[in-house]
């Protein structure tokens, strides 16, 4: 007496070869035979919903590619799973590589945030605080456009003095702004 799982690894060796020499309906009947099966592997792999109606219709999409490598008459489900397997590894690897592109594609994003709001009393309460010759450098370069050469010819300085001056008065508003932002994100502030 013979074992229904023979006579059913005996029925998908004949559909495949048949598949192989061209028979649709023979497709058909393999595709009704396995696409269950795969699709409840493909759910215990954690592929969920049209995920795993997908990847079914991958893995028979690759099986019609590589039909020709079926060997009969070697059991078809191990072939067939094999290729399962492919497909799956194909899926996770595109779906990481998405997700780098994606966390890449955001961080890039919040990079080029604009910052947050400076208001205008905070910033003219940091340039009072700043000494006279520094305030006027960084104004004169960052508010009106002057070129150092032209601040240094204003205040009779060097090139560098007037960048050294505004470099410092920047680097003060910096600080200071920041210090102000960190005070009004807390309770108190």
């Amino acid at each position: 007496m013979s074992d229904p799982a023979d006579r059913d690894d005996d029925e998908l060796v004949h559909l495949l070869k048949a598949y192989q020499a061209g028979e649709l309906a023979a497709f058909e009947r393999l595709y009704a035979a396995l696409a269950g099966e795969l699709q409840r592997y493909f759910q215990g792999q954690k592929a969920e919903g049209a995920a795993a109606q997908d990847l079914v219709q991958d893995t028979f999409l690759e099986i019609h590619r590589s039909r020709h490598t079926y060997l009969p008459p070697l059991p078809v489900r191990p072939w067939v799973f094999g290729i399962a397997r492919h497909v799956l590894g194909r899926h996770r690897k595109a779906a990481w590589r998405r997700s780098r592109h994606e966390d890449r594609a955001e961080a890039a994003e919040a990079a080029a945030a604009p910052a947050p709001a400076l208001e205008t009393r905070d910033l003219a309460n940091a340039l009072a605080r700043l000494p006279a010759s520094r305030r006027e450098a960084w104004v004169l370069h960052h508010v009106h456009g002057l070129s150092f050469q032209q601040i240094a010819d204003r205040f009779r300085i060097g090139v560098g003095a007037a960048k050294l001056r505004s470099s410092r008065a920047m680097r003060s508003l910096r600080a200071a702004l920041g210090a102000e932002a960190e005070t009004k994100g807390t309770p108190d502030g």
